[in-house]
């Protein structure tokens, strides 16, 4: 039988890199996308027993998203699972933060997976496949600090949840994933109010779930056929419920949680 085909995007660090490392275990042929093609040519090396294509690929840009899934079509010929994992972060007030941030984050993690599922629907439908969108309990509650990051998660669930009915008389699964806080490279090369990317984290990453943790979990949920899944209970599942019954006493948790932060943007 001819392997299934998974196309993940953001896949040279974090929890797209932990993706595809699962995924070749379990004996999927992989297209890997992401801006840093040295490292995705260098994570190729490490799966074995799998065919592998890595596609230079900016999510921000339609042509590069087309590229990408016409080129998974030619080297592979179907696609069972679309994962838009690609995202960026940013830290600043909305006082203070250029514009151009809010329109970059948006760019990368809103338009990305629209340009992404977009031209992979038609080929998804074929197989009965599956599109996931990973994105944050920043698609569910407000963190401050990060609006524009927030914001673009907000508008992914949107999409995603709204996508799914449009194609519920087809064969089609749509995941919507959304991990906790989970130890990446996303905070250190979250930009700041003009730009610039962080440089550090502002939280303890030891006391976060790892990415490969976080990639098994959303393998499962895929399998499973799940519509959603909220990682970590603390951080995700507990906040995501007491929110629609409590958003007031949530909201002045976010704020202290995110006040405390080293050098953080709130006054």
């Amino acid at each position: 039988m001819q392997k299934k085909v998974v196309i993940i995007t953001g896949a040279s660090s974090g929890i797209g890199k932990a993706l595809a490392e699962k995924y070749a275990s379990e004996g999927w042929n992989l297209v890997l996308a992401a801006r840093r093609i040295g490292r995705l040519k260098e994570l190729e090396k490490q799966l074995n027993g799998v065919e592998v294509l890595s596609v230079e690929t900016d999510v921000a840009n339609e042509k590069d998203c087309k590229d990408l899934i016409l080129g998974a079509i030619d080297k592979f010929g179907q696609i069972d699972v679309l994962i838009n994992n690609a995202g960026i972060s940013m830290r600043a007030s909305v006082e203070e933060v250029d514009l151009n941030v809010m329109h970059k984050v948006m760019d990368v993690n809103y338009w990305g997976t629209v340009y992404c599922s977009k031209f992979a629907l038609p080929y998804l439908v074929e197989n009965n496949g599956t599109l996931v969108g990973v994105i944050s309990i920043a698609g569910y509650v407000g963190l401050p600090g990060r609006t524009g990051y927030s914001a673009s998660k907000f508008a992914v669930r949107g999409f995603l949840e709204t996508v799914r009915v449009e194609y519920m008389k087809t064969g089609l699964r749509v995941l919507v994933a959304a991990p906790g806080f989970t130890s990446t490279e996303i905070r250190k090369s979250a930009l700041n109010a003009k730009g610039k990317r962080q440089g550090e984290t502002p939280r303890n990453e030891n006391k976060m779930m790892s990415a490969e943790k976080c990639a098994g979990h959303i393998f499962k949920a895929i399998k499973k056929r799940k519509r959603t899944i909220v990682l970590t209970f603390w951080e995700g599942k507990a906040i995501v419920l007491v929110t629609k019954f409590l958003p007031k006493f949530v909201e002045r948790i976010m704020y202290r949680v995110f006040s405390n932060e080293p050098d953080s943007p709130l006054k």
